[in-house]
């Protein structure tokens, strides 16, 4: 005799995030718009985690430590993880740079600029990823 069929639980969203407080709040609008969060710390520990898990999409930092950083990412998931490189949000407070630029550009991947309202990053979240089940 089985029990009740038990949904899947929904793979959740990588948070690349090197600031705790943005961390925290990015973590915390996500997880109010239904997603399931998992957070790293650097590009070098998000690119350890999608290497063994899988996830519905990445949100990431363009800029962050220990020489990984979020064009990186998005380089590494198009040769590795294709399907995640188009379920992926980047997130800055340096826009004015060339090289974020160039790269928002050369990816096409979606950006949300530093600071941000939450329903503007759940809207992309959203479009880009996929609404939380």
């Amino acid at each position: 005799m089985t029990g009740p069929a038990v949904p899947p639980k929904p793979l959740p969203i990588l948070l690349i995030e090197d600031e705790p407080a943005v961390m925290e709040f990015v973590r915390a609008a996500l997880e109010r718009g239904g997603y399931a969060v998992v957070s790293a710390p650097s590009g070098a520990e998000g690119l350890r985690l999608l290497e063994s898990q899988n996830f519905l999409g990445v949100v990431s930092d363009m800029r962050t430590p220990g020489g990984v950083d979020g064009a990186d990412v998005h380089a590494w998931l198009t040769r590795h993880r294709p399907e995640l490189a188009r379920r992926t949000v980047f997130i800055t407070g340096d826009l004015a740079n060339e090289e974020t630029v160039a790269t928002l550009r050369r990816t096409g991947t979606p950006c949300v600029e530093k600071p941000f309202r939450v329903q503007q990053f759940i809207a992309v979240v959203q479009q880009t990823i996929g609404k939380a089940l």
